[in-house]
């Protein structure tokens, strides 16, 4: 197995953590959640380039973006909270 092979499994991790951070209803919480979403679709990106995973890599580019709104969104929701 090559070192790039390697790459799914934290990518894996990273999805499942964020996943449960993402249920929080602390919004810090799930500031977190939406880093690890962001940086778990580049490592799946990067995955699925070595892979030619094309479909994998359409997919991760457009849960970047939702993700990327949801980060702004709750980046708003946070500071009108404070």
């Amino acid at each position: 197995m090559e070192l790039i092979d390697w790459v799914q499994w934290p990518a894996m991790v990273v999805t499942v953590i964020s996943a449960w951070f993402i249920g929080s209803q602390r919004p810090r919480r799930r500031m977190i959640a939406f880093w690890g979403f962001i940086l778990s679709n580049l490592l799946w990106v990067l995955w699925g380039w070595h892979a030619n995973a094309f479909g994998l890599i359409a997919l991760e580019c457009i849960l970047l973006g939702m993700n990327a709104r949801g980060f702004r969104k709750n980046q708003r929701n946070q500071q009108t909270c404070e």
